[in-house]
C-alpha cells in the first residue's frame, strides 16, 4: 500500500490549492479517505474524509473553504483548497482507514499514510 501527495506550494491568502493522493497497492473504493494536517509545533488535526459511499466531513476550521472528492478510476484523493488564510500553513497528509465511517473531518484509526505535502499560505 502506497500513498503519494503532489500539489503542496506556497500560495497567497485568499488563493487556492489543490492537493492531490496517488493510491497503489489497494482499491480506495474500499477504505476510508482523508487529509491530515500539521502545522508546526501544532498537533495533527483531521481536515476533510470521504467515506467508501462518498459521503465527505470536514472539520469546522475548513467548511466552506475545502472540498475533499476522489477519483476511484484513478484511484487519487484530492483536496480543493480554496480562500486559503495563513493559518493553514502545514503539512498535509493522505491517509486511509479500513474501517467505514467519519466524523469531523477524519476517518477512523488511519492505517496508511503518505508522506506529506507542505502547503504554506502568506
Amino acid at each position: 500500500v502506497q500513498l503519494v501527495e503532489s500539489g503542496g506550494d506556497s500560495a497567497q491568502a485568499g488563493g487556492s490549492l489543490r492537493l492531490s493522493c496517488a493510491a497503489s497497492g489497494y482499491s480506495n473504493t474500499n477504505y476510508c479517505m482523508g487529509w491530515v494536517r500539521q502545522g508546526t509545533g501544532k498537533e495533527p488535526e483531521g481536515v476533510a474524509a470521504i467515506d467508501s459511499d462518498g459521503s465527505t466531513s470536514y472539520a469546522d476550521s475548513v467548511k466552506g473553504r475545502f472540498v475533499i472528492s476522489k477519483d476511484n478510476a484513478k484511484n487519487t484523493l484530492y483536496l480543493q483548497m480554496s480562500s486559503l488564510k495563513p493559518e493553514d500553513t502545514a503539512m498535509y497528509y493522505c491517509a486511509a482507514s479500513p474501517y467505514f465511517g467519519t466524523s469531523g473531518g477524519s476517518c477512523q484509526s488511519y492505517a496508511y499514510w503518505g508522506q506529506g505535502t507542505q502547503v504554506t499560505v502568506s
